[in-house]
């Protein structure tokens, strides 16, 4: 059996939406690229909604693959009587489907009844999707002033030396605000996709949400600042120079001894790091996120007067109109008279 990251069957056959194509005669060749087919990141999803999927199957006494539509129906009544997200339950469907076409089933999620009670599931319970605070100046700059520069140790034969962790997450919100890089790209940054320039420096991106089978490097640039201490090519510099970094992942984790490990950061890793970096500020970091950086520079930069097409450059963003769903609240309130009341 072919599995896309050599994990095992489920004990009950096939129903792991981790095979991709289920046939033991692949040659060598052919299975190196069914492991390519799709992202490591989408399997654990479907991996993960799979196993949700099938074990309300076992509690509803019903089979999963192949799986009814009644069984379908009940699954996702069930989903939204208990307040499960839209987009929760669109990816649950996906990875029901998808462990039906790589069985060579009929795809169940496309039955009449399962499309009528979805469709009538998003129009009762659909909801605006959350956006993440921006993180922009001059909440940005408090952020990266509480980075620690410097670590002492109480240890009477240690000397002080450079907190390897502070260095590292100044450069990680610098270059993550200038960049608006998602979290998964810093997380897969590697020093070989970084270029120098004369204005500063260029990442060419080889895969990336939009752009997942790599067919073109998708390049972002990281200028030089103007002020000494926020120039995020500096910072960068300054981390990877005192972390020793000369190859592999740019941004790696630092342990409790203050000694940079080989790995390359989770990007949920990345999350808490940012959210970490905030909460040493002083600030409840709650509304924020990695994201936060990403939405801080589209915000910060509509407000100071950047055109929509010269932030797409940057944010790699296929449609204009996504990036006004960032800038929306604070365009509210220009030129409304709900300012001018005089309340």
């Amino acid at each position: 059996m072919t599995h896309i990251d050599g994990s095992v069957d489920f004990p009950h056959g096939l129903t792991d939406p981790s095979i991709v194509v289920a046939d033991d005669s692949l040659t060598v060749a052919e299975a190196r690229y069914v492991t390519a087919a799709r992202a490591a990141n989408t399997v654990r999803g479907y991996r993960s909604d799979w196993a949700e999927f099938t074990t309300w199957c076992t509690t509803a006494n019903t089979a999963s693959l192949p799986a009814e539509a009644a069984a379908i129906t009940g699954y996702l009544t069930t989903l939204a009587e208990r307040g499960a997200k839209v987009g929760t339950m669109s990816r649950r469907l996906s990875a029901i489907k998808f462990a039906h076409t790589v069985h060579d089933l009929p795809d169940p999620t496309a039955n009449a009844r399962v499309l009528a009670v979805w469709e009538g599931i998003r129009r009762t319970h659909t909801t605006p999707p959350e956006q993440a605070t921006p993180l922009m100046p001059p909440l940005l700059l408090d952020v990266l002033d509480a980075c620690p520069v410097t670590r002492t140790w109480t240890a009477p034969n240690r000397p002080s030396g450079p907190d390897l962790g502070g260095l590292r997450d100044r450069a990680l919100l610098l270059v993550g605000f200038v960049t608006a890089l998602r979290r998964s790209e810093l997380a897969a940054l590697d020093l070989a996709h970084v270029s120098e320039h004369p204005n500063g420096l260029v990442l060419a991106l080889p895969r990336s949400k939009t752009n997942q089978t790599g067919e073109r490097a998708e390049l972002v640039v990281v200028p030089h600042g103007t002020h000494p201490g926020r120039s995020p090519v500096t910072a960068l510099r300054n981390w990877l120079t005192a972390a020793d970094i000369t190859d592999g992942p740019v941004f790696r984790p630092v342990s409790k001894g203050n000694r940079v490990l080989s790995r390359r950061l989770h990007p949920e890793s990345v999350n808490t790091l940012v959210q970490n970096a905030i909460a040493r500020a002083g600030i409840d970091p709650g509304p924020y996120s990695a994201h936060s950086l990403r939405a801080g520079f589209v915000t910060h930069a509509h407000l100071r007067g950047a055109s929509d097409r010269a932030i797409a450059h940057q944010t790699r963003h296929r449609s204009l109109a996504t990036i006004g769903t960032y800038v929306r609240i604070h365009h509210a309130w220009d030129d409304n008279a709900a300012t001018q009341l005089g309340l």
